[in-house]
């Protein structure tokens, strides 16, 4: 069992994946029959009890309160087993595979571990452990009858399953990209290093059976390596399912930013028949903030555009052009018709005669044309623009 690690720990762990799985119950009431969630959940709730009933405290309790001497040797044991072959049919069902593959490989992995579970508890019931033991149960009955097997069986059922899904993980990261590989590839070594657990339990159970000790294996070296590899498995299994909404919102607060400039020119732009509403950006999503961003901007253009002079965008293009390529120029002349615009609707409300049609930017080109708006040279045109819009326009 476990050692070397304090009982806070464990239960901060316990309760934290705990409460990952929690918040998978509603979609897993509205999703029964979804086998990838059902793995995900089963996985959680057995990592979960693994962390708790595995914590120095929880063993010393449950012995207690069951009276029975090492009781929760096979619970620990039996928990474990179940994890070992949750985490398999994890991987199982989230590779890609014909349906009818995976379900026959989810069917052989659930009877297989089912199987291994129920033999750990009975070989305990079958078996003799009257002397406890907290940290040594694994190596101090190496040789009893029944609860030698009973520890084989955990040790080989936990290896198998997590030697696989290792190799599951790699060969799959091959064949995919971003999150999802670096997800699979910082879990290939988490369960790697669960099957060099396992392997250091059993080189310590060996060397009982040939008169040698080596305990150190079971009570100071292989909980190390358990300890990595939940942090690793915890890391790779958040990082394909963290990524595309860190990735979202990292863009998101980047466009936010490249439209500030845009922002800062429209805000005021008088908008009657759009109804502004004000998102606070702690409650918001950025993904969320920027379309109301976007949405924002738009009206405020279109509520302009009957103000937009076609000869200050010739104009000023023309200047532009002298200074940079074409997207350039159209998006400095875009932004000087605007600032001559928001001027004209300012000092002359009624409608330009002759004024542009209404029309829409693209959305990416609200961010070159919010960039155009750092140029001085937007600010000199729309102020050169706004002469022949005042005296040649008037209705």
């Amino acid at each position: 069992m476990t050692s070397g690690a304090s009982s806070p720990g464990f239960y901060a762990c316990g309760i934290l994946i705990f409460s990952v799985c929690a918040m998978k119950v509603p979609a897993l009431i509205r999703r029964r029959h979804d086998a990838l969630l059902r793995a995900a959940c089963l996985l959680l709730f057995a990592a979960g009890w693994t962390m708790v009933l595995g914590a120095p405290e929880s063993i010393v309790v449950l012995n207690r309160l069951t009276g029975i001497t090492n009781l929760a040797a096979p619970v620990v044991y039996a928990t474990t087993t179940v994890f070992s072959g949750a985490s398999l049919l994890l991987i199982v069902n989230w590779r890609p595979a014909p349906p009818e593959r995976t379900r026959n490989v989810s069917r052989l992995v659930v009877r297989s571990y089912s199987a291994a579970t129920l033999a750990v508890i009975v070989l305990f019931l079958l078996g003799d452990a009257p002397t406890e033991q907290l940290t040594l149960f694994d190596v101090f009955y190496a040789d009893t009858p029944f609860i030698r097997e009973m520890i084989l069986t955990y040790l080989l059922a936990q290896g198998v399953a997590t030697m696989a899904a290792s190799t599951l993980c790699w060969k799959w990261s091959k064949e995919v990209q971003g999150s999802l590989r670096a997800g699979l590839r910082i879990l290939a070594p988490a369960y790697l290093l669960i099957v060099c657990y396992d392997a250091m339990r059993l080189v310590a159970v060996c060397a009982r059976w040939t008169g040698h000790d080596l305990d150190f294996l079971v009570d100071r070296v292989s909980p190390q390596l358990a300890a990595l590899s939940c942090v690793l498995g915890a890391i790779g299994f958040a990082v394909p399912l963290a990524a595309p909404h860190v990735t979202e919102t990292v863009q998101a607060v980047r466009q936010l930013r490249q439209l500030t400039p845009l922002w800062r020119v429209l805000e005021q732009v008088p908008t009657p028949a759009a109804a502004r509403v004000t998102l606070p950006w702690w409650r918001t999503r950025p993904a969320v903030l920027l379309t109301g961003r976007k949405t924002a901007l738009y009206d405020a253009i279109l509520a302009l555009t009957p103000y937009c002079d076609p000869a200050v965008h010739q104009t000023a293009y023309q200047i532009a052009r002298r200074h940079q390529n074409d997207a350039g120029a159209t998006a400095t002349a875009d932004a000087a018709m605007l600032l001559a615009a928001r001027e004209r609707q300012r000092t002359h409300p009624e409608r330009m005669r002759d004024g542009m049609q209404a029309s829409a930017w693209r959305g990416e080109d609200l961010v070159r044309l919010s960039l155009a708006f750092t140029s001085p040279l937007v600010h000199v045109l729309a102020q050169q623009g706004c002469a022949p819009q005042r005296t040649g326009h008037h209705d």
